[in-house]
């Protein structure tokens, strides 16, 4: 790669880089994007990844304690670079139907409707957005920005920000991805291209088809008579590819493709399996945390929200969400509550993280983000919680169950522990309930391990962890499946030339267009 810093329009310094953007949201950017970030990692590219604007409730903590979504985390880590806010500079975490937590620069600075942000605020950020570009631009060989749902968006371009509002700002090529699987990706990657005004569409410089089963051959037709109607070529077409498991946005179909839904349980290195019940609680977050669960032989997880699911399981686990409240309330409507407060009296295993720890407790006093005053808890920790104005964002280590643990706090719960069997993290057990706000815990494998053997005995189960699963080896596969992708399927030296030249001059434009 060369270093360049010659200054692109609006005096954005214009170093390699290139927008992944898509026909939809889902279409494929994260991974696509993750995966262009690996394979130039192993050429040696000193690469970051980039999402101006990500709407997402999977967050993660970086080391200086900035808060941005795991989908840049992950493609941090293809790109084998530490994470930092520069990589995410706005993050909106929903928290109801109409409006969302404002996350700029790693820290929160209010509540927006998506009026609101839409009709001013969003727009404002371009210059902090444009700004954090440039940095890792001069710091970085290329830098792969990753769009946001569609670039076709007509009645929201002139506030954007994420897709050809940034690509115009910074002078990037984008590359349209396209979920063949879905179906009509022909129609898609077309209509989108000619939903755009000429400035933006002079940007748009190919096509990536993403999903695709079955024999290529049969669609070299299609991509032939694709490129006649655009003058752009298709630079890949990436086979469909099971159990990636990935960290994307948001969504819980997301995560039940990747590794809970989509892979197979190994088999139990003991005589038995471990059924473990995830609660799908709303506005649920980080639900990324059971992965490392999925990841064990012999653990089998799902989603349930029936009653009777939890009790058929060896261990439920209550996942963060970001209306603490509104969950609770919910799981008293559905009956979950009783369900749970049962599996505690028969002495049989719960886990809370973050926000489900808070539910696991006595009270909640929350005047901060439902404003409900105060509420009882489920009652199965001797735990009160206070919501506090300021958001806690760390990454904490420790010691519990005899092994080392690191993790990462996102929260606005204070909770005060006022006796337990054992701490536990930064909560407690009470019997076979344990709660902690730790994110990532499960992750540290002889955490983990011990963990499940606790709850192995708990349950019954004859159920033996085993001894060489590394978790952090296995997204690292991942992520060179990623890779492996695109260096595979796609056309890298276009890639190449697109990244270091930007995008070709006198592509056509594609009637109508939009204003």
């Amino acid at each position: 790669m060369t270093d360049s810093t010659a200054a692109g329009a609006g005096g954005v310094a214009a170093g390699g880089g290139l927008l992944v953007a898509g026909t939809t949201s889902d279409a494929g950017k994260s991974v696509v994007t993750a995966g262009i970030c690996r394979w130039l990692a192993r050429r040696g590219v000193k690469v970051a990844p980039f999402k101006a604007q990500n709407m997402s409730l999977n967050s993660f903590v970086t080391r200086d304690g900035a808060e941005i979504g795991r989908a840049q985390a992950m493609q941090a880590a293809a790109a084998g670079v530490e994470p930092s806010a520069l990589m995410n500079p706005v993050l909106l975490k929903p928290g109801g139907d109409r409006t969302s937590q404002v996350v700029l620069l790693g820290r929160p600075v209010g509540e927006l409707s998506a009026r609101g942000y839409h009709a001013g605020r969003q727009e404002a950020l371009l210059g902090t957005v444009t700004e954090c570009l440039a940095e890792l631009r001069r710091t970085h060989d290329a830098v792969i920005c990753e769009g946001a749902g569609s670039p076709a968006e007509i009645n929201l371009r002139r506030s954007d920000i994420v897709n050809m509002g940034l690509a115009r700002a910074a002078s990037l090529p984008v590359v349209v991805v396209g979920d063949i699987d879905r179906g009509g990706v022909f129609a898609s990657l077309f209509g989108t291209t000619a939903l755009l005004s000429p400035e933006d569409q002079a940007l748009v410089a190919g096509y990536v088809v993403n999903k695709f089963r079955g024999d290529v051959t049969l669609l070299e037709p299609g991509l032939e008579m694709l490129r006649g109607l655009t003058g752009r070529p298709v630079l890949g077409v990436l086979p469909y590819a099971h159990g990636l498991g990935i960290d994307e946005e948001d969504g819980l179909r997301l995560s039940l493709r990747g590794t809970v839904r989509e892979a197979s349980v190994a088999p139990p290195h003991g005589r038995d399996v471990l059924r473990v019940a995830v609660v799908p609680v709303p506005l649920m977050s980080n639900f990324t945390d059971v992965d490392a669960l999925a990841a064990e032989p012999g653990v089998a997880v799902r989603f349930t929200d029936r009653p009777e699911e939890l009790a058929d399981a060896d261990l439920v686990v209550l996942p963060g969400t970001r209306g603490t409240v509104r969950a609770l309330a919910w799981l008293r409507e559905r009956g979950l509550a009783g369900a749970l407060v049962r599996r505690a009296a028969e002495g049989r295993p719960v886990l809370g993280i973050c926000g489900g720890f808070q539910m696991l407790g006595e009270r909640i006093e929350d005047e901060v983000e439902s404003r409900a005053g105060t509420v009882e808890g489920l009652g199965l920790l001797p735990v009160r919680v206070r919501f506090a104005a300021e958001k806690t964002l760390a990454r904490p280590a420790g010691e519990a169950l005899g092994e080392r643990v690191e993790g990462y706090e996102i929260h606005h719960g204070v909770a005060e522990v006022a006796g337990g069997d054992e701490p536990f993290l930064d909560g407690c057990r009470s019997g076979s309930v344990w709660g902690t706000h730790w994110h990532g815990s499960l992750e540290s494998d002889g955490f983990r391990r011990a963990f499940l053997r606790r709850v192995a005995a708990d349950a019954g189960r004859a159920f033996v962890p085993a001894p060489d699963t590394s978790f952090a080896a296995l997204r690292e596969e991942q992520l060179d499946r990623l890779g492996d992708l695109v260096e595979e399927h796609a056309d890298t030296a276009a890639l190449l030339r697109l990244i270091e030249g930007g995008a070709p001059r006198g592509l056509p434009f594609v009637p109508p267009g939009a204003p």
